[in-house]
C-alpha cells in the first residue's frame, strides 16, 4: 500500500541550532531541531545571558555505527553555550572498521560568542570514533571558548586507555571569502591492542600516557575572552622552569615568591598532577591539559575559566565543571 504522506525528508542523527539577538538585547533561540539518536534540550531562564542548549544521545552515548551532526549558526552579537549532560559514552564497535562518528559545524557572526563546554568523551574499552568541529568566525569580533577532552574509558571497571581508536579534529575558518584556515588541531589516540597502529615503540597507549586519566584541548579567541588568554599565557609564563641540575630557572618557584591568592590552586594543581602548557597562535591561545583524574581536571578547569564563563554566559555555562 503506498502511504499517502510525504517521505520524510529527515536525516537521523543531525540537528540545528540558530540563536540570535532581540532588543532589548535578549538572546533568543530562533532554530532547534534534532533527530533520533541526538537529541537536544534548550531550558528557558528569564533574564538569561545566553542560549544554553543541552546535547544529548539516547543511552548516554554512542554505539557502534552511529553518526551524529550538529550544526549552529549564532547570528551577529548573540551567545551560545553548548553543554552535555554528562560524559559522552562511546560503546565498543562491533569490529574495528565500523566507527562511531560526531561532527559539529558552528558559524559565529560579527560580535557572537561560544563556549562550548562538555563532559569528556568516555570511550569504552575496543570502541572506535572519530570526531570533527568546524568553526567559522568573523576574524574581528566574533569569540570562542572550545574545550575538548578525553577520558581514559570506565575506571570502574579497569580500563586505562583500552579503545581501539580515538580521532579529533578541531578547525578554525575565517568567515570572510575566500575563507582562510585560522587554526586547526588534531590528536590521533592509538588503544592499547598488538597491531602497528596501536604502538610505538613497542609501548601502549596507556605506558605513553604516564598516569593521566584524561588529556584535553582548550581554545580560546576573541575580544569576549581577552582577559582570560592573557590571564592563561602569564600563569603559564609563571610556571616554574627546570633547568639542567633541576635548578628552577625563574623565583616563582619558590614558595614565598607565590602570590597567596594562587597558592591554593597551585597546591591543587599539584595534588591532582596536573600537566598544562599554554601557547597563542595567530590571536588564539591554545592550551594542552593532562590530569590524573577527570575530577582534577575539572578543578583546575573552573579556577581558569569558571569566572569568565559565569559572567557572559551564566551558571548553566559551567554544569560540566561542577
Amino acid at each position: 500500500m503506498t502511504s499517502p504522506f510525504a517521505p520524510s525528508a529527515s536525516i537521523p542523527g543531525h540537528g540545528h541550532i540558530s540563536v540570535c539577538l532581540l532588543p532589548p538585547p535578549t538572546p533568543h533561540l530562533t532554530t532547534l531541531s534534532y533527530t533520533y539518536p541526538l537529541k537536544l534540550i534548550s531550558p528557558s531562564h528569564p533574564n538569561q545571558k545566553a542560549i544554553l542548549v543541552f546535547i544529548l544521545s539516547y543511552g548516554g552515548g554512542l554505539v557502534s555505527g552511529d553518526t551524529i551532526t550538529l550544526s549552529a549558526d549564532i547570528l551577529t552579537n548573540a551567545r551560545l553555550a553548548l553543554v552535555t549532560q554528562g560524559s559522552t559514552k562511546i560503546f565498543k564497535a562491533r569490529s574495528p572498521d565500523v566507527v562511531s562518528t560526531q561532527a559539529l559545524s558552528v558559524r559565529v557572526e560579527a560580535g557572537a560568542a561560544l563556549c562550548l563546554l562538555p563532559d569528556p568523551v568516555q570511550p569504552f574499552a575496543g570502541s572506535v570514533y572519530e570526531q570533527r568541529q568546524v568553526f567559522r568566525i568573523d576574524v574581528a569580533s566574533a569569540s570562542l571558548l572550545v574545550l575538548d577532552w578525553v577520558s581514559e574509558g570506565r575506571t570502574a571497571r579497569g580500563e586505562r586507555w583500552e579503545f581501539e581508536s580515538w580521532k579529533g579534529r578541531n578547525e578554525v575558518w575565517s568567515l570572510e571569502e575566500p575563507a582562510r584556515l585560522l587554526l586547526r588541531d588534531n590528536v590521533i589516540l592509538g588503544g592499547a591492542g598488538q597491531s602497528s597502529l596501536h604502538q610505538f615503540n613497542n609501548e601502549t597507549l596507556e605506558s605513553r600516557m604516564d598516569g593521566l586519566s584524561v588529556f584535553g584541548t582548550l581554545i580560546v579567541r576573541g575580544p569576549l575572552f581577552a582577559s582570560l588568554s592573557d590571564f592563561l599565557l602569564q600563569e603559564f609564563s609563571a610556571l616554574p622552569r627546570i633547568g639542567s641540575g633541576g635548578q628552577s630557572w625563574n623565583s616563582e618557584a619558590s614558595p614565598a615568591a607565590i602570590d597567596p591568592k594562587r597558592a591554593p590552586r597551585l597546591a591543587r594543581e599539584q595534588s591532582d598532577g596536573i600537566l598544562w602548557t599554554a601557547a597563542a597562535l595567530r590571536g588564539f591561545v591554545v592550551v594542552k591539559l593532562g590530569a590524573r583524574s577527570v575530577e582534577g581536571a575539572r578543578n583546575w578547569l573552573r579556577d581558569m575559566v569558571g569566572e569568565t564563563v559565569e559572567r557572559d554566559f551564566g551558571e548553566g555555562g559551567l554544569l560540566c565543571l561542577r
